[in-house]
């Protein structure tokens, strides 16, 4: 396996990851009782989901593997912080542009308990993409690029089960994915995303919504109540990106997050063709710096 193929696959998931991303950003709550755009009347926005996979695959690009430091200093260098970012990413960054180490400042966050936000969910579908041929390795990589930005286990559980997630999918391109719950629940730590992930499988062929009053649609913003419901998803609607995205938007909650992992995780199992063309036409262009 070739890096040049690897970053292939990779681009992929970031392509459904940025798109979702993208979509979600402009959907509204369900209670607003207006769809998610069908028809781009302008450029979508993506988040901050999009611009730390952009740092991330960067990252992997350069180094070959989560480079811890580089990773921290990339997801501060290239920040915009009107991207949606939370307080707790907000303070990372500050501390780190000026001259803290990651460690220190991870470790003070929410009173010394760490993040337990899915942050190191929703941008981890192209690392999971890049190291398909290994789900161990995809989950000590997925844990490495969480723990820079969480301390708290389930944070880092989060990032864990969706690389294994977007890795198992990647490995079977083309075929049918099997036991997609029982592989990601073998490499997730214990915990409330594990469990999580374990009751969204019992809930196969159930109503979105009924699935989301149960384990949560992300609007807690946190790791336990984001990953479960998008596992889910992509458990239902593998081969169909765009109704697993607008499912993501039904059921309200952190839309764009939900969309990106989601979306990252089918392309990286379809390729970017999955994704549909006026979408992708109209989410904003990724970042000028990011040129691979």
């Amino acid at each position: 396996m070739t890096d040049r193929t690897r970053l292939a696959l990779a681009i992929d998931a970031l392509t459904g990851l940025s798109v979702g991303d993208a979509v979600g950003n402009q959907a509204f709550p369900p209670h607003l009782r207006v769809r998610a755009p069908i028809h781009p009347p302008e450029v979508w926005s993506w988040t901050d989901d999009t611009q730390m996979a952009c740092s991330l695959l960067d990252v992997l690009d350069r180094h070959g593997t989560v480079d811890q430091n580089a990773l921290a200093k990339a997801f501060a260098a290239h920040a915009e912080t009107f991207r949606d970012y939370g307080m707790g990413a907000l303070q990372f960054i500050d501390h780190v542009l000026h001259g803290g180490g990651w460690r220190a400042i991870n470790a003070k966050l929410f009173d010394g308990a760490g993040s337990w936000g899915n942050g190191g969910a929703m941008r981890v579908a192209p690392l999971g993409a890049y190291f398909h041929d290994d789900l161990r390795k995809a989950a000590a990589e997925g844990a490495a690029s969480a723990e820079v930005t969480h301390a708290h286990p389930e944070g880092i559980a989060g990032g864990v089960a969706i690389a294994v997630a977007a890795a198992h999918v990647t490995a079977h391109r083309g075929r049918a994915v099997p036991d997609l719950f029982e592989t990601v629940l073998a490499h997730t730590p214990a915990g409330d995303v594990h469990d999580g992930i374990r009751r969204a499988g019992e809930l196969r062929d159930r109503p979105a919504s009924e699935v989301a009053d149960e384990v949560g649609n992300g609007s807690r913003i946190s790791a336990p109540d984001t990953v479960p419901f998008a596992l889910w998803t992509i458990g239902e609607h593998l081969d169909d990106y765009e109704t697993a995205i607008r499912t993501c938007t039904l059921v309200g909650g952190d839309m764009d997050t939900m969309a990106a992992i989601v979306g990252g995780v089918i392309a990286a199992h379809h390729g970017a063709l999955c994704v549909p063309t006026e979408w992708l036409e109209a989410r904003e262009p990724l970042p000028r710096w990011f040129t691979l």
